[in-house]
C-alpha cells in the first residue's frame, strides 16, 4: 500500500523544485553568438527541418535579458572576449551556455595568439558541442543534455550548498598538470 492508493486519482505529488526544472526546461530561451560557421548550422536547427520550437526555443533572443541559454557558435577571438564576457554578465540567473563546435570549445586548428582557445576562458561552460561544424542533430542533443541539467537545477538554500559543495570539490581535485594521461 503506497501513498498513490490513499490520494483520490487527479492528485499529483512533486517538489517545487522539480516543477519549476520541468518549466524552466520547456522554455529555454536561447541567446546566440554566432561568430563563425557554426552559426550556419545552429540557424538550420533553427529552421523547419529540425524545429526547435517543439523545445519551447523558438525565438533566439536579441537581448541577454530575456535569454538564459547562451549558444556560442564559432571562434571567439581576443577583441570578441569581452563581449561576450558581457551578454553572459547581462543575463538573468539561472543561466546555462553551450560552446557549440571545436573552436568554441577549444580553439579548434586556431592556435594562435588571436582566439581564445576555448569559452571557458571567458565564461562557465555547461555542455561542450564539439564538431566542425557540429549538425543540427547532434545540436539538439546539446540541448537535450542541458535540458537535464535544468531539470536537475536546485533552488534557494539548497542551490547555495551545491554550489559550495561544488567550488570546494574543485579545490582538493588533482591539477590537470598533475594528471597522468595520454600526453604524458
Amino acid at each position: 500500500m503506497g501513498i498513490e492508493n490513499a490520494l483520490p486519482e487527479g492528485i499529483l505529488l512533486t517538489s517545487v523544485e522539480k516543477l519549476a526544472g520541468l518549466g524552466r526546461a520547456g522554455s529555454l530561451w536561447p541567446a546566440t553568438f554566432g561568430l563563425a560557421c557554426c552559426s550556419i548550422e545552429m540557424m538550420a536547427t533553427g529552421a523547419g527541418r529540425y524545429d526547435l520550437a517543439r523545445f519551447g526555443m523558438e525565438v533566439f533572443r536579441g537581448s541577454p535579458r530575456h535569454a538564459d541559454l547562451m549558444i556560442v557558435a564559432g571562434r571567439v577571438s581576443q577583441k570578441m572576449a569581452p563581449i561576450v564576457r558581457q551578454v553572459y554578465d547581462q543575463m538573468p540567473d539561472p543561466k546555462w551556455v553551450l560552446a557549440m563546435g571545436v573552436c568554441a570549445s577549444s580553439g579548434g586548428m586556431f592556435n594562435n595568439y588571436a582566439i581564445v582557445q576555448g569559452a571557458d576562458h571567458i565564461v562557465p561552460v555547461d555542455v561542450y558541442l564539439p564538431g566542425c561544424p557540429p549538425r543540427p542533430e547532434m545540436l539538439l542533443d546539446a540541448i537535450l543534455k542541458i535540458h537535464e541539467k535544468v531539470r536537475a537545477t536546485k533552488m534557494g538554500v539548497n542551490r547555495e550548498n551545491e554550489i559550495t559543495e561544488l567550488e570546494e570539490a574543485a579545490l582538493v581535485a588533482t591539477p590537470t598538470s598533475a594528471m597522468k594521461g595520454l600526453l604524458r
